[in-house]
């Protein structure tokens, strides 16, 4: 069932199989197992009757206990034994593809822990806050970035750190996460902490659409290396994306997702809350805009979220610290995620079951039609509305005729 009577409509799942999923059995699946970890491990410390991820208005995701009983089984997994690992997600896991409005196409694209040089005080070539989560953040409409950078924020003692390159600074924004590398050699950590709730606006498209970059030559290291050659113009550009980003300091290891896993390099997805629950396992089939780059098949994990990452097809895979060999600024990519849901199913009544989440009736539904039975679904206050379910969700099958 749906854990709220209203939510994203965009959203809409179709039963798959794991033969549909294009390179499933090609990918090394035991990486994976680490970031299913990293996600048990916020698990055990939850009430079992909690839902998974109460952002998540788009689908019941289960509840806690229901994923820490898999966890369990996880955790007994062989170390790089990768068909251990995909049969552990082939038994306790059905994949449904997820589509946007119908299409399953949407944008992906990677992000990475940058690196800066900063001063905890502002002093010389250290001229650029990295500001903290203001504590009225939600409460009142906050300024865009250009009235930021005007003083819409001094004087309130937000300052968390000061960097000496703004362009660095623009880019730790968009990463969501980065190290801070002071004077001394010591590293300060910082990651996402909020966002002024601003429309984000990105600077390649408008590069783009003023003819200042090739669309086939965009790319993150082109973006900067046209606003260190042109300072001025590179600083206005900045302003017209009126998004911020603010950030706090993270002790012990990271990055840190937004679920309050340390995230692993190439099996972390920040994903849009508002559609998929973190902690989710997720398919990842990608095509590369870029001809010397390969296509992404891959499984993830959903452990963050990002002020850009907006709607159900829609991610940003973590890919490690420092720059990362192929450039992550992907521009506008058309990919493909599948997401495999866990399939929790509780006992019915003969002749019918009933379910505590959309994954496991649309797992039995599928398994059921498959069969040849005539099946459908029904729920305890009505019918399917806008391919989603609200209540306890029921299959009803006939038995077929001789």
């Amino acid at each position: 069932m749906l854990a709220h009577d209203s939510g994203p409509r965009r959203f809409k799942l179709e039963p798959s199989t794991f033969k549909q999923l294009s390179g499933w059995a090609d990918d090394r699946m035991s990486a994976a197992v680490p970031a299913v970890l990293a996600s048990c491990a916020r698990f055990v410390t939850r009430p079992a009757a909690a839902p998974l991820d109460a952002s998540a208005m788009s689908a019941d995701f289960g509840r806690v206990g229901d994923w820490q009983t898999l966890c369990e089984s996880a955790e007994a997994l062989p170390s790089g034994d990768d068909a251990a690992a995909r049969g552990f997600f082939e038994r306790d896991f059905v994949p449904l593809a997820v589509s946007d409005d119908g299409t399953a196409d949407g944008l992906f694209t990677g992000y990475f822990e940058i690196e800066l040089h900063g001063s905890r005080r502002c002093h010389g070539r250290y001229q650029t806050p990295i500001y903290r989560r203001p504590p009225d953040l939600g409460l009142k409409p906050q300024p865009t970035r250009a009235e930021i950078e005007d003083g819409a924020l001094a004087g309130r003692d937000l300052e968390l750190l000061w960097v000496d390159d703004p362009a660095d600074a623009f880019f730790l924004q968009i990463q969501g996460s980065g190290r801070v590398r002071l004077r001394s050699g010591r590293t300060i950590r910082v990651g996402y902490d909020g966002q002024n709730r601003q429309p984000y606006i990105p600077v390649g498209r408008l590069l783009i659409a003023r003819g200042l970059i090739p669309r086939e030559q965009l790319t993150m290291a082109s973006i900067r290396a046209w606003m260190r050659k042109y300072p001025a113009a590179g600083a206005a550009l900045r302003r017209e994306d009126p998004s911020y980003v603010f950030f706090r300091e993270i002790q012990g290891d990271g990055p840190v997702g937004a679920e309050g896993a340390v995230l692993t390099p190439q099996r972390s997805l920040a994903v849009d809350r508002a559609f998929i629950a973190l902690g989710t396992p997720i398919w990842l089939e990608a095509e590369e805009r870029f001809a010397h780059a390969e296509d992404v098949r891959r499984l993830v994990v959903a452990q963050d979220t990002g002020g850009a990452i907006k709607g159900p097809v829609r991610g940003d895979v973590f890919l490690g610290d420092r720059e990362y060999r192929r450039d992550p600024c992907r521009g506008d990519e058309r990919d493909r995620s599948i997401l495999p849901v866990v399939a929790p199913w509780r006992g019915g009544a003969p002749g019918s079951r009933t379910f505590a989440s959309l994954a496991g009736g649309l797992k039995l539904l599928s398994q059921l039609r498959q069969k040849g039975a005539r099946c459908g679904i029904l729920r305890d206050v009505g019918a399917v509305v806008a391919g989603y379910f609200r209540a306890r969700t029921r299959i009803v099958c006939r038995r077929r005729r001789p």
